[in-house]
């Protein structure tokens, strides 16, 4: 009992300790899934009950960045952009492709963030604005040249391919599964 006792206390101090910078890294990663939620998965779906079980999985990442949680969120986001696609037969819109590889990115990098930051750090808000503008780079790059690219291959338009999707899917798993075993060889 006395175990159960200490951890309470313990939250509690944790609680009254916490500065505004790392819970406000914490609310974007939160607001960041949730949007890319509400952009991945058809508007059949964001109604009631699963609703309710992408924001419980929105706010996971957010309250536990060093773990599983964010690949989670990613997956449960990548599930629906394949749900919308496939199953509800949505068509393959670049804008909506390019919002949700954005809302991807940067959910992870704002984890990363997140996993680095104490709770009660007192952070510079210089800190989070240059990651946030290299975030912003990123993504701005990747965007062009893959606009640029698609355009030269003469792809895009209204065909999608669920293939490539899922490709890159397998891939993506497969990387992190690599550094995964990389990491636990050390």
């Amino acid at each position: 009992m006395n175990a159960i006792v200490e951890r309470v206390r313990a939250a509690q101090d944790a609680v009254t300790r916490i500065s505004a910078i790392p819970l406000l890294v914490r609310a974007a990663i939160f607001v960041t899934a949730l949007v890319g939620f509400a952009v991945a998965f058809p508007a059949e779906v964001l109604i009631g009950r699963p609703l309710l079980f992408l924001a419980v999985a929105a706010l996971l990442p957010a309250v536990g960045p060093r773990r599983v949680w964010p690949t989670f969120a990613a997956l449960v986001m990548v599930g629906g952009w394949l749900l919308a696609t496939d199953g509800y037969g949505r068509p393959v819109a670049l804008w909506r492709l390019l919002a949700v590889a954005a809302l991807l990115y940067l959910g992870h990098s704002l984890c990363a963030l997140a996993a680095l930051l104490p709770y009660d750090g007192v952070v510079d808000a210089g800190l989070i604005s240059r990651w946030l503008l290299r975030v912003a780079a990123v993504l701005l790059g990747t965007a062009v040249l893959g606009v640029l690219l698609l355009r030269v291959a003469g792809l895009g338009g209204e065909a999608g391919h669920q293939w490539v999707t899922v490709l890159g899917l397998l891939v993506a798993v497969g990387v992190a599964a690599l550094l995964g075993w990389l990491l636990r060889r050390r």
